[in-house]
């Protein structure tokens, strides 16, 4: 890895940290050079825009979470059913967990800009999604849009659980219960 490689490895894994501690109000270009211990114009080499760092952080986002469902998918069970379970409970995990995070790999602004074709990184993990689907409900017609309406099921629940509104409404902390009802709606009782 030449020297250049190196120090951009260097200022994404410093916005990560910075991510995770302070979150994303923190991530700027200057405290991001700063805790990779370069000079604030460093980052612009290979970070032209503000945008383009937080995409590259946001790829890492996409890494990790793929990296932790790949895990959960190698322990679960074969049945299709099964695997997506698996899949959901990373997902709404990985939100809870990582909030920062999750919220700046799905941020619209990011999404759009295109840098670093981040909203392509994304895109394995819903064809994963679209497959396990797919196998679960071989008849229906579109497995995309069953995916999505399943996808965003599962978005809501983990933003309304980050906020604190599930909990709030419901009394309910554990998302199990929840977890269990979006599979059932969209997936039916014997998938």
């Amino acid at each position: 890895m030449d020297l250049d490689q190196g120090l951009r490895g260097r200022l994404v894994r410093a916005g990560v940290e910075l991510l995770r501690e302070q979150g994303t109000a923190a991530l700027s270009l200057r405290e991001t050079a700063r805790r990779a211990g370069v000079s604030h114009g460093a980052p612009r080499r290979w970070f032209p825009t503000h945008l383009s760092l937080l995409s590259a952080i946001a790829r890492e986002g996409f890494a990790d979470l793929a990296g932790r469902i790949d895990t959960a998918l190698a322990a679960a069970p074969p049945q299709p059913r099964a695997r997506v379970a698996a899949l959901a409970r990373v997902y709404i995990d990985f939100a809870a967990a990582e909030r920062g995070m999750f919220e700046l790999m799905f941020r619209h602004d990011l999404l759009q800009s295109g840098y670093l074709g981040l909203r392509e990184a994304g895109l394995p993990l819903f064809r994963l999604l679209v497959g396990l689907v797919a196998e679960c409900r071989p008849e229906a017609p579109r497995a995309e849009v069953a995916a999505g309406a399943l996808w965003a099921a599962l978005h809501g629940m983990a933003e309304l659980r980050n906020w604190g509104s599930m909990q709030l409404a419901t009394g309910a902390s554990d998302p199990a219960p929840f977890l269990d009802a979006i599979l059932t709606a969209h997936l039916g009782e014997n998938a």
